[in-house]
């Protein structure tokens, strides 16, 4: 079964679970995700979820009378992801408890609000960076997936200022195009650091085929055709992009088509993707604890569903001195 945080929301009675949904659904890399939430622990320490990866596409032609067909079949590469369990925790001292004026909730809203964002700034690093045969407690993210691929590509293309994105704005859109070529559906949403949404916001000026809205939060929605393009933001407690700019001022942009055959997010069985645990103000005990805490992974079950195009500068590296 295949939920996002939006089909959860409705399952949750406590008005507060709800407002932790609704604060996960403003990322709009989860907001948008659909997770497919069957995976049960197997005993042991891990919860495996293992899918067939689409690694080449069926063929078909034409025969003559009293001849076969030449017999050839869709491959498929068996993959197993680990979900991995991310979040944090934040204590509250028991004499909050004797403001009258509701300080204790006001102070738990707030510290889940703060815990959110950081533990979906994680999610959002391991869903582009994450790499477990480098850190052992993050899932396996895109950039893992792509590399080498064929929607692997390089557009080496200049943006870097008001002039070079006014003479090479066409070959941009151009390249995006060619990209999205190389799919084998056309992409959900396009995954970009807050420096190349500046950049690609100022493409959208000349350029034909952006539109912008607003979401249920007031907030801009960028699209390139039907795919929103999503700023990433920093590393979670940090000022570190997600999706780096390197020495010589370029970026990359990534892109995947979203659903059940294409990525996807992985859950536990059941409805709760995210799980809270609030302080209990008449336990014993001078301070109090909470927690926020997400079980996930993703899972890429085509090759040609996901992609990067790196080689877009977006600045100007400065002199060195």
């Amino acid at each position: 079964m295949a939920l996002t945080l939006a089909d959860i929301k409705p399952l949750s009675q406590d008005k507060l679970t709800k407002f932790v949904i609704d604060e996960f659904r403003k990322s709009p890399v989860l907001g948008l995700l659909p997770f497919d939430n069957t995976v049960k622990p197997q005993g042991g320490t891990t919860l495996a979820y293992v899918y067939n990866r689409v690694t080449t596409q069926p063929t078909a032609a034409a025969r003559a009378i009293n001849s076969e067909y030449t017999a050839q079949e869709t491959k498929t590469t068996a993959y197993t992801v680990a979900l991995k369990i991310f979040g944090g925790s934040f204590e509250i001292d028991r004499v909050l408890a004797e403001d009258e004026n509701g300080q204790v909730v006001d102070n738990v809203t707030f510290q889940l609000q703060q815990k959110i964002k950081a533990t979906e700034a994680l999610f959002n690093d391991f869903f582009i960076n994450g790499d477990s045969s480098q850190n052992a407690l993050a899932f396996d993210g895109l950039d893992k997936a792509i590399k080498n691929t064929s929607t692997d590509m390089t557009l080496n293309i200049d943006l870097s200022d008001a002039e070079k994105v006014k003479a090479n704005w066409s070959k941009f859109t151009d390249g995006l195009r060619r990209f999205e070529a190389k799919f084998s559906e056309r992409p959900t949403a396009y995954f970009v650091s807050r420096d190349a949404y500046a950049v690609i916001q100022s493409v959208a000026d000349f350029a034909n085929g952006f539109t912008s809205t607003k979401d249920e939060w007031g907030r801009e929605v960028l699209k390139y055709g039907n795919a929103q393009i999503i700023e990433m933001g920093d590393k979670p407690g940090s000022t570190t992009p997600i999706i780096a700019t390197d020495a010589n001022g370029k970026t990359a942009i990534y892109a995947a088509y979203l659903g059940m055959d294409g990525v996807h997010g992985v859950a536990p069985t059941g409805a709760k993707v995210v799980k809270t645990f609030l302080p209990d103000m008449s336990a014993p005990g001078a301070v109090k604890k909470g927690e926020v805490e997400m079980v996930a992974a993703v899972a890429v079950k085509a090759t040609r569903a996901a992609g990067v195009l790196r080689g877009i500068k977006i600045t100007t590296p400065k002199a060195s001195s």
